[in-house]
């Protein structure tokens, strides 16, 4: 429903019921909505009313004021879809008007809509994937290891430009292996974007290490070079040096590899690319995920292409990854027996998972192409709107894995929970902008250098990650652009 549809939908109540009838067929929405010339909502009206109303002998020019009075059951501007449910299923209805603390009628949600779910960012398969996992059954090939393993790390290798990698269970266990082989341990200072999401920081504390956050430069909100070179001089005045750096390249987007690694090497501190969200993004060139010393991949379920479960670590230094398969099956001797001299973990990717792997990397380009086709329609949709969106800079190939955005409203913080909350109503998933690390309780303590002011704070206050999958289809990617000018309406109005 789009806006023209909804203010269709409120009527005076001096309206007649033929023509609020008339208002019914037209919509299609099977409700009208009787409003106040402030909008504040006086009661609802549904065929069955008018029906009601022409059985008891109501004459069809009569004004809906005249009807009995009834009501309306209605939600409040921050309810859930669960509570619009729970309201819908408790009282038998179809219609939920939303109304503002002063009772004005602000939206609409109807069950029709709460059946079609629209995801940020589902899963993807293609036409390869049923046959590549049905060869690991018929070989036998289910358990951890096997030649689709071993194809995986050589497709993906290539398809990235470096030399080696290691498939593991997980992209949190690859980042995990890389800051153990970087010699990362107790007492260690690691760097780190900040503006990420938790598994970028979380084995650096669970190695015993302490993480020192970076801020985010303002086009394309990946570690600013100007906050981290701030990070470096203050740990060389302290006679200090960082162990490792972990640069994250945020939503598809690369972090600015030349000026980050020309501080970084000039410091002596290698850089563990976390290339998570960044498969098949390049920068002036060269592919996401070969600049650092090592680099991760991520294949969770929503990433841009997946495993179900699974990630990746790669590297130009072939002992480093051979280190990363040996500690990644619990860092077993070659020896007949079960022989240790160094504690490992459990971390190697499936055979069966490693086929659906294969499978996806075949479709990577057109992932890509696809969810730089949504971002542009939302671009070209909403180009009149107060939004800022996340820059792709001279140089950078992104991939758009999410299409995000920046409110420039003010109170920035209270709209962006108000659209988000007016699109989880409608079924639609959408999402804050991680929240940077150095607001969260669990790094409270860790030291924090901003770029100038807080920028990475102020992305998080006002951003908003829209659905970006490669399968959105076009009346899906109407409906989120419908839906998403109501919203802003909405928040706008309130602002």
């Amino acid at each position: 429903m789009d806006n023209r549809v909804f203010d269709s939908l409120l009527l005076d109540p001096q309206t007649t019921l033929r023509d609020a009838m008339a208002r019914l067929d037209a919509s299609a929405q099977g409700i009208v909505l009787v409003v106040d010339p402030t909008r504040r909502l006086l009661r609802t009206v549904t065929d069955g009313d008018l029906r009601r109303a022409a059985l008891a002998g109501v004459d069809a020019s009569a004004a809906l004021a005249t009807l009995p009075a009834k009501a309306p059951l209605t939600a409040g501007l921050h309810a859930a879809m669960r509570d619009v449910v729970e309201l819908m299923d408790a009282r038998r209805i179809d219609h939920v008007p939303v109304v503002d603390a002063d009772g004005r009628v602000v939206d609409l949600v109807t069950r029709r809509e709460l059946t079609q779910r629209v995801w940020l960012s589902s899963p993807h398969l293609g036409d390869d994937e049923a046959a590549l996992v049905q060869e690991a059954f018929r070989s036998n090939w289910i358990a951890p290891l096997g030649p689709h393993v071993d194809a995986f790390e050589r497709e993906l290798a290539a398809a990235v430009g470096v030399a080696h990698a290691a498939a593991t269970s997980s992209g949190t266990a690859a980042l995990h292996l890389g800051l153990r082989l970087l010699g990362v341990g107790p007492g260690d200072i690691v760097l780190c974007s900040s503006l990420t999401f938790v598994a970028s920081a979380n084995p650096i504390l669970q190695l015993g290490a302490t993480p020192v956050f970076v801020d985010s430069e303002p086009q394309g909100w990946n570690m600013s070079p100007q906050a981290l070179q701030r990070a470096l001089r203050e740990l060389e005045a302290q006679g200090r040096r960082a162990k490792a750096a972990v640069v994250v390249n945020l939503y598809g987007l690369s972090a600015e590899m030349d000026a980050l690694g020309a501080l970084l090497d000039a410091a002596g501190v290698p850089m563990l690319e976390d290339a998570a969200e960044s498969l098949g993004a390049s920068y002036r060139g060269r592919p996401s995920g070969s600049f650092g010393r090592l680099a991760v991949f991520s294949f969770n379920g929503n990433k841009i292409i997946t495993t179900s479960g699974g990630g990746m670590l790669v590297g130009a230094d072939a002992q480093l990854i051979a280190h990363a398969r040996k500690l990644s099956t619990q860092a077993r001797e070659p020896a007949r027996h079960y022989e240790h001299v160094e504690d490992g973990y459990n971390y190697r990717m499936s055979n069966v998972l490693a086929g659906i792997g294969r499978g996806q990397l075949r479709v990577l380009e057109q992932r890509v192409a696809a969810r730089r086709a949504v971002f542009e329609r939302y671009r070209a949709e909403f180009a009149s709107r107060a939004l800022r969106w996340m820059a792709e800079p001279a140089g950078h190939h992104a991939t758009r894995w999410l299409s995000a955005f920046v409110l420039e409203l003010p109170q920035p913080q209270r709209a962006r929970d108000l659209l988000l909350d007016f699109l989880e109503r409608h079924n639609v998933e959408a999402r804050p902008v991680w929240k940077p690390m150095h607001l969260q309780p669990l790094y409270a303590n860790c030291r924090y250098h901003a770029h100038d002011d807080d920028v990475s704070g102020a992305l998080f206050a006002g951003g908003v990650c829209l659905p970006s999958g490669s399968n959105l289809d076009a009346a899906q990617l109407d409906r989120v652009c419908a839906l998403l000018h109501r919203g802003l309406d909405l928040v706008e109005a309130q602002a």
